[in-house]
């Protein structure tokens, strides 16, 4: 079970960014403006501004299976946040994407509102313990993401959705 096949009443799949599928917080580790040079990103100061390396097949596979994704960012570098995803080419990847300033609770809640699907149906992948009970508190199955999403952590986390429905 996990990334072989679809589990139906898992319907959205969440990812914070900072530390979840990046290795910074935006807002204060690297300097925009950003830009790209061939196939990779560099900040103001010519910095390598790169992801976890299994995240854009981990995403890939994710679509692939039929999920839906969505973002769950309570960062304040809304439009820098933003400019990485297009630069990375993960906007095709995310139909949902809450970015700015506030809880995980509504972020998620909106989120649950614009995709129809209940709280109980998404899976929620973030670094910080807080954002992980806040959400569990309200029925949302939520991954806490140690070193980077991976392949395997997302393997579980799916796992842990099925045994804990």
């Amino acid at each position: 079970m996990g990334l072989e096949t679809k589990v139906d009443h898992l319907k959205v799949i969440v990812f914070d960014l900072d530390y979840t599928l990046w290795p910074f917080w935006v807002d204060t580790h690297v300097d925009p403006p950003f830009q790209k040079k061939g196939d990779k990103v560099y900040d103001r100061n010519n910095q390598h501004v790169t992801y976890y390396k299994e995240v854009p097949a981990v995403l890939e596979k994710l679509i692939s299976l039929g999920y839906e994704l969505g973002i769950a960012s309570r960062t304040g570098a809304i439009e820098e946040a933003e400019d990485l995803l297009r630069l990375f080419n993960w906007n095709q990847y995310f139909s949902y994407k809450q970015i700015y300033p506030g809880t995980k609770t509504t972020h998620i809640k909106r989120i649950s509102k614009d995709s129809g699907v209940k709280l109980s149906e998404i899976l929620f992948f973030d670094d910080e313990s807080r954002n992980i009970r806040d959400l569990t508190a309200i029925n949302v199955c939520s991954i806490l993401v140690h070193s980077g999403v991976t392949m395997e952590v997302v393997r579980k986390g799916i796992q842990t959705f099925v045994n804990s429905s």
